[in-house]
């Protein structure tokens, strides 16, 4: 194995990984505001979109849950006890998903997933470079 001939000075070295290090940083917290800020776009048109069709579906749900309860009376319930049993099982799965749809807002959905997973590659291969500068040095 040959030993390459390095005709560059330590500090020049060490001035030029730091203004990579420093660009690196920079270009990597341009992409983690991309990243955050199309995540945040798809948060706010997916919670457009429930809000539109929560407008559509609270009436129709009326509707729906007055049949419910007429139907109820008309096979022989109480009305009142129609009324209990339809509003218990609608308010158990209203709960249902309303708890479904908290946990899918979690801060995860919003985190720079991929800036993150990128940040730690590029870490491991600046360690991975400094070691091997350091090699060199001491070989020479």
């Amino acid at each position: 194995m040959s030993v390459t001939n390095n005709t560059r000075s330590l500090p020049e070295i060490l001035t030029d990984v730091l203004t990579q290090l420093t660009t690196l940083l920079r270009k990597e917290g341009q992409l983690a505001r991309a990243e955050i800020s199309e995540n945040l776009t798809k948060v706010a048109a997916g919670l457009g979109f429930v809000a539109g069709g929560a407008v559509l579906l609270i009436p129709a749900l009326v509707v729906l849950l007055q049949a419910a309860v007429a139907a109820l009376t008309e096979h022989g319930l109480a009305s009142y006890w129609s009324a209990l049993i339809v509003g218990g099982v609608a308010l158990v799965l209203g709960l249902v998903i309303a708890y479904l749809g908290a946990n899918r807002l979690k801060i995860e959905t919003i985190m720079p997933t991929k800036t993150i997973h990128q940040l730690q590659r590029d870490a491991s291969v600046a360690k991975e470079q400094v070691r091997q500068s350091d090699d060199l040095h001491r070989a020479a």
